[in-house]
């Protein structure tokens, strides 16, 4: 891991195309403004665990039950 120090108002570049700007410090909490391009999805952890568990989810679904709920059958 890469720790850095920053201070309000300075900035990180990740490659050529994302920076993190550090927009604000308060006690124990930082807040980031985040420049990416649209097609590089940014997530906070706890938004990205759930999106992790629901596809995991998603994918134990019995092929036979997909089939049932697409085609209305019981």
């Amino acid at each position: 891991m890469l720790i850095l120090t920053r201070k309000i108002g300075e900035c990180i570049n990740i490659g050529d195309d994302i920076k993190v700007h550090v927009v604000d410090i308060r006690g124990k909490q930082v807040r980031l403004g985040i420049e990416a391009p649209i097609h590089a999805p940014i997530y906070r952890q706890e938004v990205y665990q759930r999106i992790l568990e629901e596809n995991r989810s998603a994918a134990r679904v019995n092929p036979a039950d997909f089939d049932q709920m697409i085609n209305g059958k019981e």
